[in-house]
């Protein structure tokens, strides 16, 4: 019997919720400069989003003595109640929030934190607010759960945070979400109590709208700022609040892959069903080591934070002494956001014109061979982020190289 099937049709035609999404510009970037070094290329990358510090021995140690109890099974499927347990611990000691077991989910990342609850909670059409600069995933993970980002522009002399204004115009019925990063990846930017409250009082005038916090840099925060989460200043929207955060920053633990959240009964319900026909639970040895890290010692965490400050502000100065480029000073995390628009129209060496901020990471990639990541990829232009989660040699010989560069642009 003769197929009506063509050649044609056979050829892989992707899903229509990931045709505006594809793989991070950040990754793209990195696999690049990976390219470069091995043809031979001095390439230094500041584009990595992770510690260069080791996960701490007892939570190494932590996690082999799970492995040798035989902990290596399947858990509950949000999370072991010793790690529950442990998540409603730092939330009430750190935070001062109080949740019940019911009310705390646990996930392979923070990742899957948001696309749980973005699965769970949006329907086709329906709006997340997101304030720009953003982390990419933020948006991604919004596209393919069918929702829609409605991105808000916020600029470096707004401190790059959302503004009660922009907010209280950005709402529509079809609003679902208000998602906050703080501090922000990628621009460092942090939300006090003062910056929240204004955010809050728009929210409670809008009872349909819900708010996603993610904390996930709340331990990297520097000049006695005041970290705070929007539940521990207005209770009242505990109901519809999800506070996200994770191990993978403050304790070194990227690639253990546990995230964690509080938020309402009924919300981490849903979320489970998502989970529970994605992954299931998370790893039971991960679970085990992050159970180590919430309840073991936290001194080495203001130590890190110290190197981190040094970084900081040995690459906001050194940015800022080159003409054409400003660096706001960031609140926390470990990146800069620096911008770039005295670098536009000026001409390289070679005769290219640099028009965009993706001209000129090109250029610094190209001819300084620093890797670092345009500001379009995080939804605002023109600027570029470094992240200095390296070491000082390595910060220091990128600074020289990218002030070199940017004084053979005529």
């Amino acid at each position: 019997m003769a197929s009506n099937i063509s050649a044609a049709d056979a050829i892989f035609r992707p899903a229509s919720r990931i045709a505006s999404v594809g793989v991070s510009k950040i990754l793209a970037i990195g696999a690049r400069a990976s390219a470069m070094k091995k043809e031979g290329h001095p390439v230094i990358v500041l584009g990595a989003g992770e510690p260069d510090f080791d996960t701490p021995d007892h939570i190494k140690a932590a996690a082999k003595e799970a492995i040798d109890r035989g902990d290596t099974k399947y858990t509950a499927l949000d999370g072991t109640p010793e790690l529950k347990q442990a998540v409603k611990g730092k939330f009430a000691r750190e935070n001062g929030i109080d949740y019940a077991l019911d009310e705390i989910t646990i996930a392979t990342g923070a990742k899957q934190i948001l696309f749980n609850a973005f699965m769970a909670t949006l329907d086709q059409g329906d709006e997340v607010i997101i304030p720009t600069p953003y982390w990419t995933s933020h948006s991604d993970i919004v596209e393919i759960c069918g929702g829609v980002s409605k991105l808000i522009p916020c600029s470096a002399d707004a401190g790059f945070r959302l503004t009660a204004a922009q907010l209280e115009t950005a709402i529509t019925p079809k609003t679902r979400w208000v998602l906050l990063n703080s501090p922000s990846n990628p621009s460092g930017a942090a939300y006090s109590r003062d910056d929240y409250l204004p955010l809050i009082e728009v929210l409670e005038r809008h009872p349909h709208v819900w708010l996603m916090v993610d904390d996930m840099y709340e331990h990297i925060v520097y000049d006695d700022f005041a970290f705070v989460t929007p539940v521990a200043i207005a209770p009242h929207l505990k109901d519809r609040t999800l506070t996200v955060n994770g191990v993978s920053k403050a304790y070194a633990m990227t690639g253990w892959r546990i995230g964690y959240a509080g938020g309402p009964k009924e919300l981490i319900k849903a979320m489970a069903v998502i989970q529970s026909q994605a992954t299931s639970c998370p790893s039971s040895v991960s679970q085990a080591a992050s159970v180590a890290a919430l309840n073991g010692p936290q001194d080495f965490l203001k130590e890190r934070q110290q190197s981190f400050k040094e970084r900081r502000d040995f690459v906001v100065e050194a940015l800022n002494s080159i003409p054409g480029i400003e660096c706001r000073t960031p609140e926390g995390a470990f990146y800069t956001f620096a911008g770039c628009a005295g670098m536009l129209g000026k001409t390289t060496p070679a005769g290219r014109r640099i028009e965009t901020d993706v001209d000129f990471t090109d250029y610094l990639l190209e001819t300084a061979h620093v890797a670092v990541v345009p500001g379009s990829a995080f939804g605002l232009s023109p600027y570029f982020r470094i992240s200095y989660a390296t070491s000082k040699q390595d910060l220091a010989e990128a600074m020289e190289r990218i002030k070199k560069a940017c004084s053979q642009l005529s």
